[in-house]
């Protein structure tokens, strides 16, 4: 789950919506079902296909369900809401040490995607394009620059002179 966010950037519902059938292993594919309908598919990192195959292989075991992930303790039913994305993801963040904003969780991982592109120099017709936003607008929420990053193109307001 954390791979899928992190390296796809998916969103808490689109990884709630994930079947078996929607994982193209021979061609390296996924589906996804993402907002108002949409489905796409996306290139699946073999490091987040490896991932997946063995969680189905050793920790989901065989359920009358499609959804690939369920519960971990009884009822062993699929995950249900956003909300159990976002405990799966503070868990993970308290277990690494990692401090977190109080109300954000899995769309962290998302914010952290689409910074990281930009940092590497990523347009945001591309972050966009990832992130499958249909408005540009919806990107620069996400891919905001970091003061770091800015001061390092930007030129020093002179000592002496210009505009008083």
């Amino acid at each position: 789950i954390l791979l899928l966010l992190a390296r796809l950037g998916l969103r808490s519902s689109e990884v709630l919506s994930l079947e078996l059938g929607d994982i193209r292993w021979r061609t390296g594919e996924i589906l996804i079902r993402g907002k108002g309908r949409r489905q796409e598919l996306l290139p699946l990192p073999r490091e987040v296909g490896s991932a997946i195959a063995r969680y189905l292989q050793s920790d989901r075991r065989s359920r009358p369900t499609q959804r690939v992930f369920l519960r971990a303790n009884a009822p062993l039913v699929p995950l249900t809401g956003p909300a159990s994305i976002g405990h799966i993801v503070r868990r993970a963040m308290v277990q690494a040490g990692v401090e977190r904003p109080k109300q954000i969780a899995a769309h962290l991982f998302r914010h952290t995607l689409a910074s990281r592109m930009l940092q590497q120099g990523a347009r945001l017709k591309d972050i966009s394009e990832i992130l499958r936003h249909r408005a540009p607008s919806s990107t620069e929420i996400y891919a905001k620059i970091d003061m770091r990053s800015l001061e390092k193109v930007v030129r020093p307001w002179p000592a002496h002179g210009g505009a008083q």
